[in-house]
């Protein structure tokens, strides 16, 4: 199962990748995230892993599959019976604008299930999500 919200953000790309990127500060500026425990330092890189706590969800351990420096990553974490991809994409517009996609997959098994289950919740994260990191960037 697949969730997207994007969102136009009036902030370089550059800007807004590295407030995305900057993991640990998510808190401040999205209500869907309570935590964020970076377990490694430097800048987020393939094998990064952060132990995030969500409301309404069980706290979980992301690791980072991909990287395109500036512009997205990609991480991952892996329950029985699913896998669930989060990739984070900054798309610069103009010199001072860009267009900030979230996207969460759900694979395996049960990853369907999950996915229908937890939907309307997925769904409000995303947008809670992009519009924080618009709202905060755009500040």
């Amino acid at each position: 199962m697949r969730f997207e919200a994007s969102v136009d953000v009036a902030a370089s790309a550059a800007a807004v990748y590295d407030t995305y990127a900057d993991v640990e500060r998510w808190p401040s500026w999205t209500a869907s995230v309570t935590s964020v425990e970076r377990l490694d330092q430097g800048p987020l890189r393939i094998g990064s892993k952060a132990r995030i706590r969500q409301p309404k969800l069980p706290v979980a351990v992301w690791q980072v599959t991909a990287v395109v420096p500036g512009r997205e990553f990609t991480w991952q974490v892996l329950k029985p019976g699913v896998l669930t991809t989060g990739t984070h994409r900054v798309t610069p517009i103009t010199d001072d604008s860009c267009r900030v996609t979230a996207i969460l997959e759900q694979h395996g098994p049960i990853g369907f299930l999950v996915g229908l289950s937890t939907r309307r919740l997925t769904r409000r994260y995303l947008r809670t999500e992009v519009g924080g990191l618009k709202a905060y960037c755009e500040a």
